[in-house]
């Protein structure tokens, strides 16, 4: 942000005047950061407090010697203020007489944010950290993304910078895209193994829980992660998001299969040009400077195999299932005329979601960052700034396993089951049995067959995913797994459809096996098979 002679940089956290720094303490620049982000707004002394001070019992007086502290740096009066202006009794606001630019233009090469990496497994992931906040935020990019690239384009540049103002915001490129470790084309991460990429990143960054931001394909992969780690979610955004990507019977909006076989022979045709920009951001597709940056930026993002196949990837995924098991604050914003991702599709996603809030907003533009970008952060600010009370979760999303044999148990067996389920980190339930849970789906089936095959003998498996309460002996989730145990044949391993939906890209296939109708229930549950490799 820039006005008169100074320039407010959130990603070194420096007020300067010209090429100098001038001297403010964290708060006093935090408060002043929350002024400037809202020209011309009053904020009640309450809100500055909240925001600043957040869970503290501060009084008026410190928030006096703050607001006396940004005078002093900015050479302001108090009597004949220029930039901040006391409503008495009230509050204060910072004047837009002097606002040169309501946000900073693109930081230049030599002051973008350093990039770090963390380990994920074997993968690197390259992340930034930019600005300080009451909050964490992690902002999940859909389809591919460069770090770098992020900071070169104006608009975006702006973006991120109003959101570090909001919070700590924690940028990441997940793996086989931008300055992340490449992965073979075959191997691009799956939803479970993007989870594991942020909880990752938050380790490395230090954040023990933040408010995930998913933008369009970033959006399903924040709502397993918010069901299945409410612990670590401190509340959930999405903007231009989906619960699934293909059109079904139930689903009307999406492409149909043809049609994304068709945009993907476009991928392989035109990529290393402005690819899907007039979808994606109608209101600067005629700006030439702007083409030229989205067409490198996907191209730094991903080579055009790795874009197909991530593509490919997406439209196999389905979260409709998950969404009822979200339990943290949700806003959904989406554009009405979305040229992408119809605004329906938004509305739909917040409509599954306990207690979601939809906000439809107007434009065409799909890029958050295009177009009315205000009207977004705006929506965002307020949602963030709402007071909650943090809840420890009673019951979370998990992946449940149980296997059976006709055949003698051993000890050996046992030693290989306990061995490979904390392979797979899974963690055994309470109870008789052989049932364990998992924090994703992929790790549990995989697991169930490494049981059968070390241990040789006829097993019966059962997967299926839901809300459970990690305490208890017994529940719908677990009773449902032993009921697709007892139905499997000896050797197989049946899942729930909802498994099948939630694991594309991880090499596993399945067929159809028909449906099994739950204990006590009138409901029937589609039933797949794991398809063993010939």
């Amino acid at each position: 942000m820039t006005f008169g002679p100074f320039r407010l940089d959130p990603v070194s956290g420096q007020l300067y005047r010209g090429n100098a720094v001038v001297p403010l303490a964290p708060k006093a620049f935090a408060l002043l950061q929350h002024l400037v982000s809202q020209p011309g707004r009053l904020f009640t002394k309450e809100e500055l407090l909240e925001s600043v001070w957040p869970g503290v019992f501060v009084g008026d007086a410190v928030l006096k010697v703050a607001i006396r502290d940004i005078r002093k740096a900015l050479g302001d009066d108090a009597q004949s203020p220029k930039y901040i202006e006391t409503a008495h009794r009230r509050g204060y606001r910072f004047r837009a007489d002097d606002l040169v630019a309501s946000s900073p233009p693109a930081p230049p090469p030599s002051s973008l944010p350093r990039v770090h990496y963390a380990h994920s497994g074997s993968v690197n992931i390259a992340y930034q950290v930019i600005g300080s906040g009451p909050l964490d935020l992690v902002f999940v990019m859909g389809w591919v993304s460069h770090l770098d690239y992020f900071w070169n384009e104006p608009s975006f540049a702006r973006f991120l910078m109003r959101l570090s103002s909001m919070a700590r915001l924690i940028l990441f490129d997940k793996r086989g895209t931008g300055l992340s470790d490449p992965v073979p084309v075959n191997e691009l991460p799956t939803l479970e193994q993007r989870m594991d990429d942020v909880r990752a990143v938050m380790d490395a960054a230090g954040s023990a829980r933040a408010v995930l931001l998913g933008v369009s394909e970033g959006g399903p992969m924040c709502s397993l992660f918010a069901a299945t780690y409410p612990d670590k979610t401190e509340a959930l955004v999405m903007i231009g998001s989906y619960a699934r990507r293909l059109r079904d019977a139930d689903y009307p909006w999406g492409p149909t299969a043809a049609e994304r076989d068709a945009f993907c022979h476009t991928l392989v045709d035109e990529w290393g040009g402005p690819v899907g920009v007039e979808e994606r951001a109608p209101s600067m597709a005629n700006d030439a400077e702007f083409r030229e940056w989205w067409a490198a930026y996907l191209r730094m993002g991903a080579s055009p195999g790795a874009a197909v196949a991530l593509t490919r990837m997406n439209a196999d995924i389905d979260v409709r299932a998950v969404l009822p098991s979200i339990r943290v604050p949700t806003l959904v914003l989406h554009r009405t005329g979305d040229r992408c991702l119809h605004v329906e599709e938004g509305r739909y996603l917040a409509s599954l979601i306990p207690g979601a809030e939809f906000v439809a907003l107007p434009g065409d533009d799909h890029l958050p960052f295009a177009g009315d970008q205000e009207s977004v952060l705006a929506e965002i600010e307020r949602f963030l700034a709402l007071s909650r009370v943090r809840r420890t979760p009673a019951h979370l999303l998990a992946t449940v396993l149980t296997v059976s044999s006709s055949a003698r148990i051993d000890n050996r067996f046992r030693e290989i089951y306990a061995r490979e389920i904390e392979w797979y980190r899974g963690v055994r339930l309470a109870g008789e049995g052989f049932t364990a849970m998992f924090d994703g789906p992929a790790r549990a089936v995989q697991c169930a067959s490494a049981v059968a095959l070390a241990s040789g003998l006829p097993l019966r498996a059962g997967v299926h995913i839901g809300e459970i309460d990690p305490a208890a002996t017994d529940g719908e989730v677990m009773r449902i797994t032993r009921q697709l145990a007892a139905a499997a044949a000896p050797g197989e391993v049946l899942v729930s459809r909802t498994i099948v939906d939630l694991v594309p890209g991880s090499g596993l296939h399945f067929d159809e096996r028909g449906t099994v109708r739950p204990n006590g229930s009138n409901q029937e549950i589609p039933v797949m098979a794991l398809r063993h490799a010939p």
